[in-house]
Order: C-alpha cells, then structure tokens, then sequence
C-alpha cells in the first residue's frame, strides 16, 4: 500500500517536470522577446532624434566627402521631424553657415542630400567665374574644389529671376559659374555641394525651406572605396586614415 503510494507520488513529480520546464522555457522567450522589442524601439528613437547613419554616394562633396564614407548625422543639432506627424522637435543650435546638413529636398521625394549651408536668410549671393561673393564681398572657402571645366546653362536655374537683387532684364542668363546676386528670403537656404563643377545643388533646384533639414554631419566612421573593382572592397580599400575625421 505504501510502495503504491510512493510509486503515485513519484508518478506526479515525474509529470510535473516537463510542465514546469515548459513554464521556464515559456517565461525566457517571453523575456527575450520583450528585450528585442525594447532593443529595436530604442533603435528607432536614437535614429529619429539623435543621430543617424549616412552613405556617400556621389562625388558632389569632394574633397570633403568621397564615395564611400560612412557618415554620423547629429539629429538632435537643429532638430527632427516626428516620424509619420508634421511636429519638429527644436535642436539645441540653428543652423550655421558652413555647416555640413543633410536634408530632404523639395524637388525629389525619395531623395536625401548631405550639402554645405553657404548663403543664411537675409544674405544677399552671387558667384562670377566660380567665385562665391556673399553680401558683395568675396567669401572665402578652403573647402571649395573647382577645376577648368566649362560653365554651363540649364533652363531650370531660371527661379533666380524671382530672387533678384534688382529688376530682373531679358538677358538674365544665370550658369553654373556665373548667377546672381539673389537675395535670400527668411526661412530659405543656399546649399553648395564642396566639388563646384558636379554638384546639382541649389544653384539649379532652388533654396531650401530651414524645416527639410535632418541633421548636421559630423563625423566619418567608415570609409572605404566602393567604386573599386577589387573583391571585397569594403575590406581591402578600407580607407584608415578618413576614419573617425571630423566634417568640417
């Protein structure tokens, strides 16, 4: 009677085990999955707001930024959009001249920039052969890489003619090397590219809104040549000596 009393409680513990291992192993993905949520939310609010990731990959900033460099973007700078609302969180700093920003431009939805803040609301700005003259005196810019190429019209860049210092005449044909002067209106920017002669910039799309601005750029954190033809390039053109170079 005791023997089968002991087999009946050994039978129960026996059963039990499997249901209480299911209950622990139950408990830990539970609580991993609640830590890979709270990862990936506290991923997106660190994007959002605080800083951001950014590929190069056009040569419009050259020498400053190559193809390839993997960029850090200071979103908390000037500010952020809330995502999926019209609200802006206010940054700690405006927006300055000389400032690398990233920008969303109004000319293409899914396009995003990284150019150089060069004329500020209220600035009046020309250029006359490639050189850059900012309230009527020449502006000076180490950053700036032009090169002997010939100017160049497009129809487009004629929105200066409403932005004109003066009465805008018949024969107003602004280039690429030669526009202007264009008065600045409050809230819109002038955006350079560094590499003057392969930059579509402002002086073909217009001024930028303060608002579309995403971040300034800060550092290099990467940076390799992509455009080798070498296999694993990311590896074995890894450029060491742009890492962790600060944008100026």
């Amino acid at each position: 009677m005791g023997a089968r009393k002991a087999g009946s409680r050994s039978r129960g513990r026996g059963a039990g085990w499997p249901d209480g291992r299911k209950g622990r192993q139950g408990g830990a993905l539970r609580e991993w999955v609640k830590l890979i949520l709270q990862v990936v939310v506290i991923f997106f609010v660190l994007r959002a707001f605080v800083a951001q990731g950014f590929v190069i990959t056009s040569g419009s900033m050259k020498e400053t930024l190559l193809v390839g460099d993997f960029v850090v973007v200071n979103r908390m700078a000037i500010g952020s959009q809330v995502p999926f609302t019209d609200m802006r969180i206010p940054g700690y700093s405006e927006p300055r001249r000389g400032d690398v920003l990233v920008f969303d431009p109004h000319h293409e939805d899914t396009l995003t920039l990284v150019k150089r803040l060069v004329g500020m609301p209220g600035d009046t700005v020309e250029m006359r052969q490639k050189v850059l003259y900012l309230n009527g005196e020449p502006y000076e810019e180490p950053y700036a890489v032009t090169t002997d190429a010939p100017d160049e019209f497009d129809p487009i860049m004629h929105w200066q003619r409403e932005y004109l210092v003066g009465e805008a005449t018949d024969d107003y044909l602004p280039t690429r090397d030669n526009w202007g002067p264009i008065a600045i209106p409050p809230g819109l920017h002038l955006m350079l590219g560094d590499n003057r002669d392969a930059s579509y910039d402002s002086r073909y799309w217009g001024l930028l809104e303060g608002w579309r601005f995403e971040g300034r750029a800060v550092a290099i954190y990467y940076s390799y040549d992509s455009e080798s033809m070498r296999p694993f390039p990311w590896v074995r053109e890894m450029r060491a000596g742009r890492i962790f170079d600060r944008i100026r």
